[in-house]
């Protein structure tokens, strides 16, 4: 039976981890096509059960038919239902960013707030919408657990929790404050190009030998090369072998 892990060294691996994915992945950051806040919040918010590109597909014409949130407060429905339609729920988002257009004017003069507390009562907004927005329009740091992130915490034995706030909680004790908005990027790239929910790419991941979930995926150094979602992150399969090679060995005892 392996010793459990202290949680000196589960931060140790924690932040090795990020490191290691930030060389993988030196210009991680939101894939959300965006000038200001108002357009972050509304395309975060298109974004709920749908890919980025396809919310970066509709915003142009959005954005430029819709600047402010009082636009948004007096939109006619059917119009703004049609713009984005393609993202799925459009009646729903569209009843969320016409509440949300009415409460920045109401509460806000029009204007995003900057505050987590202040974001979450806002129609539509919960926390990863918070952070998103806070991190990346504001520079305040926060951590956002979507689907891809909660996944690589629980794999990479972050955390165990389901609840998206505990993760948050959890995942967020290991790094400095600094670190949370980089972070979330690293990992939502690392989710989406590689480290995928039904086959993960184990054998071309560049944390393979730090991940106690190694093996979970294709570890065939050639094999797992195939599955990597994005050409600019595909290594030669000699570098793969070497990743795969460091994660079959000494998994156990040079984690710390």
């Amino acid at each position: 039976m392996s010793t459990p892990e202290t949680p000196l060294a589960r931060t140790r691996r924690a932040r090795r981890i990020n490191s290691l994915l930030g060389e993988r992945y030196p210009d991680a950051h939101c894939e959300l096509d965006f000038r200001n806040p108002l357009e972050l919040l509304v395309a975060t918010i298109l974004s709920a059960q749908t890919t980025d590109k396809r919310v970066n597909l509709v915003t142009p014409v959005l954005f430029a038919k819709y600047r402010t949130a009082a636009d948004y407060a007096a939109a006619d429905r059917t119009e703004l239902e049609t713009i984005i339609q393609s993202t799925g729920f459009f009646r729903a988002k569209s009843d969320s960013l016409m509440k949300l257009g009415a409460a920045l004017v109401a509460d806000f003069g029009g204007e995003v707030p900057g505050r987590l507390d202040k974001l979450v009562t806002l129609p539509g907004v919960g926390r990863k919408t918070a952070n998103v927005v806070l991190g990346n329009a504001f520079g305040v740091p926060g951590i956002t657990v979507d689907t891809h992130f909660g996944r690589l915490a629980r794999r990479f034995g972050w955390t165990e929790e389901e609840d998206p706030v505990k993760v948050e909680a959890e995942v967020g004790a290991l790094f400095p404050k600094r670190d949370w908005t980089m972070l979330s990027h690293r990992l939502i790239f690392h989710g989406r190009r590689t480290c995928h929910a039904k086959r993960p790419a184990c054998g071309a991941c560049p944390v393979a030998r730090l991940c106690p979930a190694y093996g979970e995926g294709e570890t065939d150094p050639a094999k797992a090369a195939k599955l990597l979602k994005d050409a600019a992150f595909e290594h030669t399969l000699s570098e793969a072998a070497l990743v795969a090679g460091a994660g079959r060995g000494g998994r156990a005892g040079d984690r710390a």
